[in-house]
């Protein structure tokens, strides 16, 4: 599933000539590109949506989106260990796992 996310930015850098932020979804932070809103400024809450700050957001909307979102556990589906969903959806075991638990030390 792709939603998008509200989230609060907490940092502002250009990388090669794109204008990106590093943004807060709960604690998750992602970098994000602001080139559809560039005058977004630190503290701003946007929605991004695949890597994109879409529209900004007041920060009560913004707050009580991300607590549903936690609700339903849909911020651990969009930002999870996406290998880990994949094999429990597929009923196996997570292969990190598995090799972490065959092989304590992580020697290869």
């Amino acid at each position: 599933m792709c939603l998008a996310v509200p989230g609060k930015v907490i940092d502002l850098h250009e990388r090669d000539g794109t204008l990106m932020s590093v943004v807060d979804f709960g604690g998750v932070h992602k970098d994000v590109c602001l080139q559809y809103i560039p005058d977004v400024a630190i503290g701003d809450y946007v929605v991004v949506h695949v890597g994109f700050a879409i529209q900004r957001l007041d920060e009560e909307s913004a707050l009580k989106t991300l607590a549903e979102f936690e609700h339903l556990g849909v911020l651990n589906e969009e930002f999870g260990d996406g290998f880990a969903t994949a094999a429990r959806q597929a009923g196996l075991e997570n292969p990190d796992t598995a090799r972490r638990n065959e092989d304590p030390e992580g020697t290869p």
